[in-house]
């Protein structure tokens, strides 16, 4: 595999970019990042070689500068070029624009739901509501420490 080179050594750091059908949420040079697929838990790092997987409903860890910054992404596709890595995701919320108070109550109402018998739509979107609640709060959470 060709790994891109500049001036002799290897690329430290890949363009990250984030993107919901409303905005783009992200955009910046990382030196890593760590996804949740389908598979499992994904670490991607520079020069990593292309693929496209759908993602979970899960916090995202993106190391930049020297610190790690997580990320709720609802959802969506990951994909890996040679200088970049794309996440289309159905939604995506960064630490600070997540309202907790908001999210803890979603994650009620989702445990609520799924603690009553319904049919299985009904049952499978409050379990995509508790997974969406869960990740917001963990996000959350992590930002503050």
């Amino acid at each position: 595999m060709n790994v891109p080179r500049t001036g002799g050594m290897k690329l430290s750091t890949f363009l990250l970019e984030i993107v919901t059908p409303e905005h783009i949420v992200f955009s910046q040079d990382v030196e890593s990042l760590t996804v949740r697929g389908l598979e499992g838990e994904l670490g991607i790092l520079p020069g990593h070689i292309p693929f496209v997987t759908p993602l979970q409903v899960a916090p995202i860890m993106v190391k930049t500068g020297g610190k790690t910054i997580t990320i709720a992404v609802h959802g969506g596709f990951v994909e890996v070029q040679s200088d970049k890595v794309i996440i289309l995701a159905e939604s995506a919320e960064l630490p600070e624009e997540i309202d907790v108070e908001r999210a803890v109550a979603a994650r009620e109402r989702a445990e609520r739901r799924l603690s009553v018998n319904q049919d299985r739509i009904d049952h499978r979107r409050a379990e995509l509501a508790l997974q969406r609640a869960i990740t917001r709060i963990s996000v959350s959470d992590k930002a503050k420490h």
